[in-house]
């Protein structure tokens, strides 16, 4: 998502063996620098997405709706795994670092990412849910939420999905009422099997939570 206003004039474009290959990755940005970055980044030629939200902000005077990023002080951006990439991001405005390890970053699956997207792209309801890291994988099929992957949760007879991006450690729950889910296959697994009622209201396993 290409964000903000700023000119792109003093911006030099990267070259074309930075652009190779490339794979999404999660930058942290300083406070409040998120469109900052992301516009720097796109003038230089590099595919970013700054996932937005709105909320209704009050004043005493009026009421308006607002967008902010999804994950404050977050935002992806599509590059090449080389170390020009690396340091050419680190040193835009507003970026604080690659999220990984050793500053590197860690490359991001697209699915991660096109889940994100397909949920405020349809306008599906969510809300923001502690960051799972184990459970049963399922990917919807049917409906605006076909494909979406996530891990499955549910609650006192309710059924939702708990969409994560691993990176950043963040996590959206969408609910799955209406909608059918398969099994998503893993190494060593059978494949994609559809999901039995037993398993919709199954506890969230100890330690889950980060």
């Amino acid at each position: 998502m290409s964000t903000g206003k700023q000119a792109c004039h003093d911006t030099a474009p990267l070259s074309a063996a930075m652009l190779a290959e490339p794979r999404w990755y999660a930058i942290q940005t300083r406070s409040r620098h998120e469109r900052i970055a992301a516009s720097q980044l796109t003038c230089r030629g590099l595919k970013t997405y700054l996932p937005l939200t709105r909320e209704l902000h009050r004043w005493s005077d009026r009421n308006k709706m607002v967008e902010l990023p999804l994950f404050a002080g977050y935002l992806f951006v599509r590059m090449a795994a080389s170390v020009e990439a690396r340091v050419d991001v680190l040193r835009t405005n507003g970026v604080v670092r690659l999220v990984g390890v050793r500053g590197e970053g860690v490359p991001i699956p697209d699915d991660q990412i096109e889940g994100i997207q397909k949920i405020l792209t349809n306008d599906i309801p969510f809300v923001n849910h502690p960051f799972l890291r184990i459970g049963q994988r399922v990917r919807i099929h049917g409906g605006c939420m076909d494909g979406l992957e996530g891990i499955l949760l549910g609650r006192n007879g309710n059924r939702s999905l708990v969409v994560c991006v691993d990176a950043i450690e963040r996590s959206l729950l969408v609910r799955l009422e209406g909608y059918g889910v398969e099994g998503v296959s893993t190494p060593g697994s059978r494949g994609a099997q559809e999901i039995s009622p037993a398993c919709w209201f199954g506890s969230i396993p100890e330690g889950s939570r980060s």
